[in-house]
């Protein structure tokens, strides 16, 4: 099985597993789903990945962080549940699973499974999004949307399309859903890793707000920023956001 498709099987594999435990705890309080998704996820992957790839090192949001992984050659960086607030909501499906795989410097494999629209993206191809006629959409938390979103907004004359975890947002811009996602005030290697991955696949631009590349699988795994837009707004977006 190549990395590529491991990386699909997984994430596909662990949104059931979600969509299950969501299921088992609907009568539950959201804080007992959110606690159960995230482990059991995070359990569920962990355990495949040491079956599948066990020279690998492994970076995920509920695990303990190995230093080992700052040497090794290649690194899983997963999140097992992006998006814990919408998922614990019933009904909500804006969160996602992301599981990306960084060799010698580069993401070189990602998926980012939206299970409970019944969609997993995944490296090596994924569709080029579609061009959408009118103003340009930019997607935005629906509860701390950053400010430096809403100047690009006012700067393209666009329209703001809100959304939960950064995973669902990264996948609208791929999906053709939005255009354009802004995210300044902080994330994890984990939040964007897999999205990443997959937007580039798609030909998406993707930056940091300065408009220098995204580095991963380092000390300090706070990457606190990033752009993912359609290639041919990069210099509008950026214009904005390099200020």
């Amino acid at each position: 099985m190549s990395d590529h498709e491991l990386a699909a099987r997984l994430a596909t594999e662990a949104g059931a597993l979600l969509l299950d435990v969501r299921a088992e705890l609907a009568e539950a309080s959201a804080q007992d789903r959110k606690a159960a998704g995230d482990q059991r996820s995070h359990d569920f992957l962990l355990a495949a990945l040491t079956e599948q790839r066990p020279d690998d090192a492994v970076l995920s949001e509920e695990g303990v962080d190995d230093p080992v992984r700052l040497s090794a050659r290649r690194v899983w960086i997963v999140d097992p549940l992006d998006g814990t607030r919408e998922f614990s909501e019933l009904g909500r499906t804006d969160w996602a699973v992301h599981v990306a795989l960084w060799e010698g410097g580069e993401l070189v494999a990602g998926a980012v499974a939206l299970p409970a629209q019944g969609v997993t993206l995944a490296t090596p191809t994924v569709p080029v999004p579609p061009a959408a006629p009118g103003a340009p959409r930019v997607v935005v938390s629906r509860t701390r949307p950053p400010a430096v979103a809403l100047e690009v907004k006012d700067a393209l004359g666009g329209e703001l399309v809100e959304m939960g975890s950064a995973g669902a947002k990264v996948a609208s811009v791929v999906q053709g859903i939005s255009d354009v996602y802004v995210h300044a005030g902080g994330q994890y290697e984990w939040d964007s890793a897999a999205p990443v991955a997959v937007a580039r696949a798609a030909g998406l631009h993707t930056s940091r707000i300065d408009g220098s590349p995204l580095v991963y699988n380092q000390r300090d795994s706070k990457l606190p920023d990033l752009i993912v837009c359609r290639p041919e707004l990069a210099d509008a977006v950026l214009a904005v956001t390099a200020r």
